[in-house]
């Protein structure tokens, strides 16, 4: 499961820089959970033509990624998101000061990525 979401992520970020075949085929394997069999003969391509495609669609957004690192900085992001909210909930319920602090420093960490 874990792989479908990364190829999802990528997908989402970097899809774009695909051509149109290729996110076609693509959008059908990460989204549609269509089979190697059922793309080729949708598309008239061999199997193993469908499967080279992926492996090289695979290939290019993970190299998008190392290179740009935007799926990496969403999830801190996201991470930094999710502390600020703990902490505005402990400040909500104690009222201290250094948790205002603490979600200062994380705003401007956000604020640099």
């Amino acid at each position: 499961m874990e792989k479908i979401v990364e190829q999802g992520l990528l997908y989402d970020f970097y899809g774009e820089l695909l051509t149109e075949h290729q996110r076609h085929i693509y959008e059908d394997v990460v989204f549609h959970d269509m089979s190697l069999s059922e793309i080729a003969e949708e598309q008239g391509i061999s199997r193993q033509g469908v499967h080279d495609l992926i492996k090289r669609c695979d290939k290019l957004l993970s190299g998008y990624e190392q290179k740009l690192g935007l799926v990496q900085k969403f999830n801190q992001t996201k991470k930094m998101v999710g502390e600020i909210r703990e902490l505005a909930g402990t400040f909500r319920e104690n009222g201290d000061m250094a948790l205002i602090t603490r979600i200062e420093m994380i705003s401007e960490e956000i604020g640099q990525l």
